[in-house]
């Protein structure tokens, strides 16, 4: 939480900004080694998907802050957090219930992107296809986080399946504020909203061993 606080502090100050080069970075760094410190109770392959998935969130961080400079660098980042979709995407379905049915929420989910890709539609421009491709994989990569409903325990589903929730919130504000217009202290809200999701991501993966309520 410190290194959040730090982070969101060096991006309100001006001054402070350059400092987002290591402060940014050292989010994802630090939920890495928690990770990597607590994955005892983990099989292989969940531990090696979820360490690339964290792996290329902080190659989308890094390629993010210099997406001032360049599109190519926001092209790059989102191409790195679509990997990172699809290996959380891949760990939740290795937990799937297979009769848990999620057709509401599908639903839901599908209304929420379609009223999203209409507020962003006029600002995309070339990054049209991209950004459908990576709107649909992250819909996917929540639906998925869905479907562990009373194959894990309580406390595991809870926190990836909100975590997932948060992963769209910060993805649609930092969406709309790239392609529609500035929000107030907007990377206040897309940061707290993405290292929250991070967390509750990786906690509920570690905790997926525990008994089922």
């Amino acid at each position: 939480m410190g290194v959040v606080l730090c982070d969101l502090l060096c991006s309100s100050i001006e001054r402070l900004n350059d400092f987002r080069d290591f402060t940014k970075p050292l989010i994802l760094v630090s939920l890495i080694l928690f990770f990597l410190r607590n994955k005892n109770k983990l099989s292989a392959i969940v531990t090696r998907l979820l360490f690339f998935g964290l792996l290329f969130s902080l190659i989308g961080d890094v390629l993010l802050l210099f997406a001032v400079r360049a599109q190519l660098f926001f092209m790059m980042g989102l191409f790195a957090f679509l990997i990172a979709h699809i290996m959380y995407i891949l760990i939740f379905l290795e937990k799937r219930n297979k009769q848990q049915k999620n057709t509401i929420f599908l639903m839901f989910t599908i209304l929420y992107g379609i009223a999203l890709f209409c507020l962003l539609y006029r600002g995309l421009g070339k990054l049209l296809i991209p950004v459908i491709i990576y709107m649909i994989v992250i819909l996917l990569m929540s639906n998925a986080s869905y479907l562990r409903k009373n194959s894990v325990s309580q406390v595991s589903y809870n926190q990836v399946f909100y975590g997932a929730l948060f992963f769209m919130l910060s993805d649609s504000v930092l969406a709309y504020t790239e392609f529609c217009k500035p929000l107030f202290v907007q990377n206040i809200w897309i940061m707290i909203s993405y290292a929250i999701a991070q967390l509750l991501i990786v906690k509920g993966i570690l905790n997926q061993g525990k008994q089922v309520n």
